[in-house]
């Protein structure tokens, strides 16, 4: 069996995940294909993703790929996550991850209604809620806001308790819609690095008509783009990615003729068959990263990225709030003092030149965002601490 060790996963991130200085790309949609998908709970994550990937690159190049050449799209799918997908990978998330998502969200939904006293059958409300929505969306091919369209359907402008205890309202239905691919975010009314999307009907977004999967077949898709992206993986990394079943992924790796490779600490790792051999060193590299980028985001056992900094780097919930590379390697954080200023924290002593590359990556970023500031909702213990230090706020 052949052994892939700790470093040359590291290697290969820095060369797959267009990272390394040498490797990076031309444009937002090679960036998207390098990492599968790109997460895109919050809008500035997507730009700032490409940014750190793409040799030169203009918010506005962004822009153009979402909204004007609709080459990328913003869709649901994994662990009801949304991301920024490439356009022909999006019928594999329709028939797979997006589906699973969608016929959760109508369980849970149609249990809610039901417990609010708002229908007898939850499943008949929501298919009348939907109905009500995409009728108003027939006519309307440049979209409209999650407020007019809940001012439109009165059905919709309701408050539920969720089973969690939680409140949901109109925008829920307009995610089991998108879910369902039935919907779609179309053109952001706010600039960069806000997100005020008008939903709009996949067919008036999208020119040309979906091709069909089945299930399988759209699982095997992502899975195969993930062992090129992030590959090797192991199995449980595969399930926790993709939020599906160990019966689902072990019937991909097996369609897809994985090879078995051993890791240090004696995992099993999976390769595609064709991709077995050595990548090239990408020499030495830095990187600073959104919040949720999908490097950080990409397995579930990350020790041989994030060392010892695990609970520094991710919030209660698991989510990944910015973080400093070196050599694929996590050895810190950044954040934007009031000015806009980016400074990086380091957890961990590196060397000199490492140091040096960081700082000129801040920099680099500093002058990208020209004084922008990027809000999050997922800040981790690393960027609060850094954020007392530099005087600002995370």
């Amino acid at each position: 069996m052949r052994h892939v060790s700790d470093d040359e996963r590291r290697a290969r991130m820095g060369v797959r995940h267009a990272l390394a200085p040498s490797f990076r790309v031309d444009s937002p949609e090679a960036a998207t294909r390098a990492m599968t998908v790109l997460h895109a709970t919050e809008s500035a994550t997507v730009y700032l993703s490409c940014w750190a990937r793409v040799r030169s690159l203009d918010a506005a190049d962004v822009d153009r790929a979402l909204y004007d050449q609709r080459s990328l799209v913003k869709q649901l799918a994994m662990r009801r996550t949304l991301f920024t997908f490439p356009r022909d990978l999006l019928p594999a998330a329709w028939s797979s991850a997006s589906a699973l998502v969608a016929n959760t969200e109508r369980a849970r939904m149609a249990k809610d209604v039901v417990k609010a006293g708002l229908a007898v059958d939850g499943n008949d409300w929501l298919d009348r809620a939907r109905t009500e929505v995409l009728k108003l969306l027939t006519d309307r091919p440049e979209g409209l806001s999650a407020v007019e369209i809940r001012q439109a359907v009165p059905m919709i402008d309701v408050k539920v308790e969720g089973s969690a205890g939680e409140i949901w309202s109109a925008p829920r239905v307009l995610t089991h819609l998108g879910a369902t691919a039935d919907i779609m975010r179309g053109t952001n009314t706010a600039r960069f690095p806000v997100s005020r999307p008008l939903w709009t009907l996949t067919r008036h977004w999208l020119d040309d008509a979906p091709v069909d999967l089945e299930s399988a077949d759209g699982y095997r898709e992502i899975v195969r783009r993930w062992l090129y992206t992030f590959g090797p993986g192991t199995e449980d990394d595969i399930v926790w990615w993709l939020g599906s079943t160990k019966t689902v992924v072990r019937a991909a790796l097996a369609e897809l003729d994985a090879v078995a490779v051993s890791l240090d600490g004696g995992d099993t790792g999976w390769l595609l068959p064709d991709d077995v051999a050595t990548v090239p060193d990408p020499g030495p590299w830095v990187a600073l990263l959104p919040v949720l980028d999908p490097t950080i985001m990409g397995w579930k056992n990350r020790d041989f990225y994030l060392g010892p900094h695990r609970n520094q780097l991710f919030d209660t919930r698991g989510n990944a709030g910015t973080t400093a590379w070196v050599d694929g390697r996590v050895v810190g954080c950044w954040i934007q003092d009031e000015t806009g200023v980016v400074h990086v924290r380091l957890l961990e002593t590196v060397s000199a030149s490492a140091r040096r590359s960081l700082d000129a990556e801040a920099a680099r970023l500093t002058e990208w965002l020209g004084g922008v500031r990027i809000g999050t909702g997922y800040v981790s213990q690393a960027m609060k601490q850094a954020a007392e230090i530099a005087g600002a706020t995370p």
